[in-house]
């Protein structure tokens, strides 16, 4: 299993992660934004790099879960960090409220059916965590999911932890990088963006109404997400929570992070035997000769 990158993000293993300690803002030693976006530009390039021998190697796959309250800034951070990712080998799936035909099936069965090839990178926007998050904080959505037997909550979503850990063990076992990444906005941050998409015409498209309804349980899901990172940092499937309030720093250790895992990986292009590279000789000899060259 792939060791963790190790920085003041990541989310410790032993229950002891609080939000209110988390940090929403840059470091004041952060680069300035200038510096920041050519930063990401190198981790983008190497990145590139990086998902090409992935993709050639076949080996591993990578799965990249994220999450985060409205706002947050998922959509400009996926577009800005897989840039320059062949698009061959990335896989991107949003989640929203399950389907009727998603509701016949256990809440891991829609985001199973959609886990990356070995050679990929997959994405999810969202994922089997709005399971622990969403219904956590209105749990009358249970309603709508027909259980057998439902037992207590408190006992469910410790079920639910249980099945999502084992689900992560079982991925990472068998060749699947997890890697979840929080982005971690403030309330304040929230609102400023919101207000943002309430007063520019070019962004009345992303506002919601149903947005405000989330915000004003601001502290339920905070708990929530408290306890599902509490209970799902694992070292074969990291959470890292990530200061979101500013974009440009974000992004940047996004990619940081995704780029360190895979050169852990030590990803290297297929080779050949002295059989196969005789082959090759042959043929390149023929094709040659085809041409008139040689």
């Amino acid at each position: 299993m792939v060791k963790p990158h190790d920085c003041e993000w990541l989310v410790p293993t032993d229950g002891s992660f609080r939000i209110k300690d988390a940090a929403c803002t840059p470091p004041k030693n952060a680069p300035s934004k200038k510096e920041l976006k050519k930063m990401l530009r190198d981790e983008v390039d190497r990145l590139e790099e990086l998902q090409h021998t992935l993709y050639a190697q076949n080996d591993f796959a990578v799965l990249c879960v994220f999450q985060a309250m409205d706002a947050a800034g998922k959509d400009s951070t996926l577009r800005a960090v897989f840039s320059g990712v062949n698009p061959a080998g990335i896989q991107v799936r949003s989640f929203k409220r399950p389907s009727t035909g998603e509701l016949n099936h256990d809440f891991l069965w829609r985001t199973t059916k959609a886990l990356p090839d070995r050679g990929c990178i997959g994405v999810f926007n969202r994922s089997y965590y709005e399971e622990v998050l969403v219904v956590r904080v209105q749990p009358e959505i249970l309603e709508s999911q027909r259980l057998p037997e439902r037992p207590k909550l408190g006992r469910l979503f410790e079920e639910r932890y249980e099945s999502i850990r084992d689900h992560e063990k079982h991925l990472a076992r068998n060749g699947t990088v997890v890697l979840k990444f929080w982005l971690n906005v403030s309330e304040d941050e929230q609102a400023r963006r919101l207000i943002s998409r309430l007063e520019e015409p070019h962004k009345h498209w992303k506002f919601e109404a149903g947005d405000l309804k989330t915000r004003a349980r601001w502290n339920d899901y905070m708990d929530a997400y408290e306890r599902a990172l509490n209970e799902t940092s694992k070292g074969y499937a990291p959470w890292y929570a990530i200061p979101a309030d500013d974009k440009p720093f974000m992004r940047w250790q996004v990619a940081h992070i995704l780029r360190m895992t895979l050169e852990y990986l030590d990803l290297r292009f297929p080779t050949v035997d002295d059989d196969d590279k005789a082959d090759f000789e042959r043929h390149r000899k023929q094709l040659k000769q085809e041409i008139g060259d040689g």
